[in-house]
């Protein structure tokens, strides 16, 4: 993690997460996790971006596209912990529900993060497609085409397969569900080792 961008950290249960920048709608932290840092944003309790911490830039733009400058407050307006919980003390208390959720989830309680509310911003199909990912259960796996066909869009592989890719929020829109046809991992944006890495820990 860039050390220049962490200040104090929110008090939970267990693990860590460095609140780094605040403002009255969106907030964005990193969590600790085995597959190293993982970066997310809420805005209220609903999770509108969460991916491993390579992919923070990009989040950061769409971010950006979606919700103006304030999704990219220079260091210096960053919020510590102590005001954080004192003058928004609900926002700290999602941004503890999600490490808290992250924390269960890498522990072995696979269904930790079933319960989380997202709000992605996408198209209505890749809505649907990002909904259909989260009724993939754990330890399951789906092929597109078993997915398009899930959507009532039996033609759409290829359509489902760029929503898949650009789903904002992994882990709780579970994208690493999704392999080949022929059983081959494909493309993951947090890369095919945390893919397999993933996969096995939820077959355990």
């Amino acid at each position: 993690m860039n050390a220049a961008k962490s200040s104090t950290q929110v008090a939970r249960p267990a693990g860590s997460a460095n609140e780094i920048e605040t403002d009255d709608q969106l907030h964005c932290c990193f969590a600790s996790s085995p597959l190293g840092p993982i970066f997310f944003a809420l805005t209220g309790e609903a999770l509108c971006a969460l991916g491993f911490a390579h992919r923070e830039a990009g989040l950061r733009r769409a971010l950006a596209k979606r919700f103006g400058d304030k999704a990219l407050p220079s260091a210096t307006s960053a919020v510590g912990s102590d005001v954080l919980k004192t003058e928004r003390p609900a926002a700290a208390r999602s941004i503890a529900r999600v490490c808290d959720a992250l924390d269960r989830y890498f522990a072995g309680d696979l269904h930790a993060l079933e319960s989380l509310p997202i709000d992605a911003a996408g198209t209505g199909f890749q809505r649907r497609v990002w909904s259909a990912l989260r009724t993939i259960p754990a330890g399951e796996t789906r092929s597109y085409a078993e997915l398009a066909a899930q959507i009532g869009s039996p033609k759409a592989m290829r359509a489902v397969g760029l929503a898949n890719g650009r789903n904002p929020i992994s882990l709780v829109v579970p994208c690493h569900r999704v392999i080949g046809a022929d059983g081959s991992l494909t493309g993951y944006a947090g890369g095919i080792e945390r893919k397999q890495w993933l996969l096995t820990h939820e077959r355990r």
